[in-house]
This record gives structure tokens, C-alpha cells and sequence, in this order.
């Protein structure tokens, strides 16, 4: 069962209050467990704000919110062949999946120290949860995300193995494909032409705000411990 944290002291204001044309909804705050988790709760999630250790987080809940429904994963034949070759685990490797999701050679990086540290105390806290995949006893792919009732809310996946990450991805549906599905929520941020081709599909801001609502009171996945 997940730790409750303290709760945070900083207010994100009424989403009627939100730029309608703006992903970016306020600046500043910290990353917190409590803070984090409210701003889940609130259709919200954090990137840094700059390169510079210190600055202050920026937090975003696009116009077009990025959603993959659990029935709508496009998985192809080589796909599922690939998946039989691979080994999940769940948990098992939470600060390597994020170190590797966060390694500063990758193009477009964005996961900073201060990520990585606030994602890791909410995983001690038992709110952030890696699906991984190995191989041979190696860690070869996964993703991590943050789990609140029936939201799923992923953000970063990783492979040093073809199709690791989707393997990961596609175990992540599956286990989160219960007697909830209808009412649980797989949150990627943005649709990306990557993301788009695994089935992924934009939800209007207030759509997002709503189905979260009906999913914040699912109970959690039972596979999250």
C-alpha cells in the first residue's frame, strides 16, 4: 500500500483558470512526494524549466493530452514473437530504469538529477513503479511511471534491444487490462508520431480532467503490490 506523503503547500489553481491554448500551466513550486502527487491528481506533470541545476519545475497538462487506450495497443505479429524472447519484471531495477531513461546521451533528454531524485522518493513511497524487460539476466528495456487508482501516468521508456521498450509497453496493458480497464487511464503526455504508431490518441484537456476523475477512484492495479 502506498505512503500517504505530507501534503504540499502550493496551489495550482482551478484548471478554468489554466490557458486554454497553452500546455504550460504554472512554474515554480518543488518536486515533493506531496507535490507530485497533487499535481497527478490535478491532470498535471512536471519537466524541468531549464538546464541549471535549481531552476524551477515547469508544469504541463496539454490541450491535447496523449492517452493509449488499453484496447487500442497496435501489436503486430513480430511483436508478440518478439515479446516471448523477454523477461518482465516489475520493480525490480526502479533507479536503473530511470538512470537509463535519463541518460544524457540521448537525444531530446530531459530527465535532470532533480527528476531522477523526486521519481525515486516516490517509488520508496510505493506511487512510482518500472516495468522492465531482461534478457539473459540483463536489464535490456523498460519504462516508469507513476500509479495513482487507475492512472497510469508514463513518463520516459528506454531499449538497448530491439523492441524492449514495446515489449515492456505491451506487458504494462496487459497487466493493467482487469476487471477496471473501462475506467483506467494510460497517460503518455503527448502523442508523438512514434507514439501514435502503438496506438496512441489525443484527448482534449477536459476530457483528460474527466476520465482522470473516474480513474483516480479505481482501485489500484493489483500487480503494483
Amino acid at each position: 500500500m502506498p505512503t500517504e506523503p505530507p501534503a504540499s503547500p502550493w496551489d495550482f489553481g482551478a484548471p478554468a483558470r489554466w490557458p486554454g491554448d497553452d500546455d504550460l500551466v504554472a512554474m515554480g513550486g518543488d518536486l515533493e512526494p506531496g507535490t507530485l502527487l497533487a499535481a497527478y491528481r490535478r491532470g498535471l506533470f512536471p519537466m524541468p524549466s531549464g538546464s541549471r541545476r535549481g531552476d524551477p519545475p515547469a508544469w504541463f497538462s496539454p490541450v491535447d493530452r496523449g492517452v493509449l487506450p488499453l484496447d487500442g495497443l497496435m501489436v503486430s505479429r513480430s511483436l508478440r514473437r518478439s515479446s516471448r524472447s523477454f523477461e518482465i519484471r516489475v520493480d525490480t531495477a526502479f533507479a536503473e530504469v530511470v538512470d537509463a531513461c535519463g541518460d544524457p546521451r540521448r537525444p531530446s533528454g530531459w530527465i535532470s538529477p532533480e527528476i531522477v531524485a523526486a521519481y525515486t522518493r516516490l517509488h520508496d513511497l510505493g506511487w512510482a513503479h518500472s516495468i522492465e524487460t531482461w534478457r539473459d539476466g540483463r536489464l535490456v528495456g523498460g519504462l516508469y511511471g507513476v500509479a495513482i487508482g487507475g492512472l497510469y501516468a508514463g513518463e520516459s521508456m528506454f531499449h538497448h534491444a530491439r523492441d524492449a521498450s514495446k515489449v515492456a509497453l505491451l506487458a504494462l496493458v496487459e497487466r493493467l487490462t482487469d476487471d477496471h480497464a473501462g475506467d483506467r487511464l494510460l497517460d503518455v503526455q503527448w502523442r508523438t508520431p512514434h507514439l501514435a504508431s502503438l496506438g496512441v490518441v489525443e484527448m482534449p484537456r477536459a476530457v483528460y480532467l474527466a476520465r482522470l476523475s473516474a480513474a483516480l477512484a479505481v482501485p489500484d492495479a493489483s500487480f503494483l503490490g
